[in-house]
């Protein structure tokens, strides 16, 4: 009698895992919910707090003095995918960019201008430009750090999205540097 309760208490806590699991995932959502773009509705229930390109992105990183981490994908490239995967789904790796970066997801199909320009900021200051793009913002819209698909772990002369977060935090920080390693973005002109 005693194996058989131990054997039913251990599948009501497998269900109930379960179920803590399902509806932790359901209401997981972000700023992205409603979204008309295939690739932002995609992400609208990663751990992320991602947010749309907009004023109230850049307003919410000056509130809470933080930079902008700025992810630029498609729903058809399979690295922005694996990214996704590899780094935006894993809990851990979220609640750091949500206690550190203002996240927001671009799709490269639907932001053209934004696109174009973040590309040539990021050539210009001689940063990967392709897809995925990762994109390092102040909240004044200066591009300083970016880099295109970042693996979770260092992998020969790649850094990791953690190490890149952890420059980008870095150099953050010092903003004289900021000042003259930087491409001033056209935030309020962009979409």
């Amino acid at each position: 009698m005693h194996v058989m309760k131990m054997k039913l208490m251990n599948q009501v806590g497998v269900v109930l895992l379960m179920l803590t699991c399902h509806f932790a995932s359901a209401q997981n959502t972000n700023h992205l919910k409603g979204q008309s773009s295939p690739y932002l509705q995609r992400a609208a229930n990663q751990p992320v707090d991602w947010r749309p390109f907009g004023r109230e992105a850049f307003l919410e990183a000056q509130r809470l003095n933080r930079p902008i981490l700025l992810d630029v994908g498609a729903i058809w490239c399979p690295w922005c995918s694996r990214m996704d995967k590899e780094s935006y789904t894993v809990p851990e790796t979220a609640a750091y960019i949500n206690q550190n970066f203002v996240a927001v997801k671009v799709d490269y199909d639907s932001a053209g201008p934004l696109v174009a320009e973040l590309q040539r900021a990021q050539a210009i200051l001689n940063l990967p430009a392709g897809l995925p793009l990762t994109s390092f913002i102040t909240p004044r819209g200066e591009l300083y750090y970016g880099d295109g698909y970042l693996p979770p772990a260092h992998a020969g002369d790649k850094s990791s999205f953690k190490e890149a977060m952890a420059e980008a935090l870095r150099l953050y920080k010092d903003q004289s540097s900021i000042h003259a390693n930087s491409f001033s973005l056209d935030i309020a002109n962009l979409k």
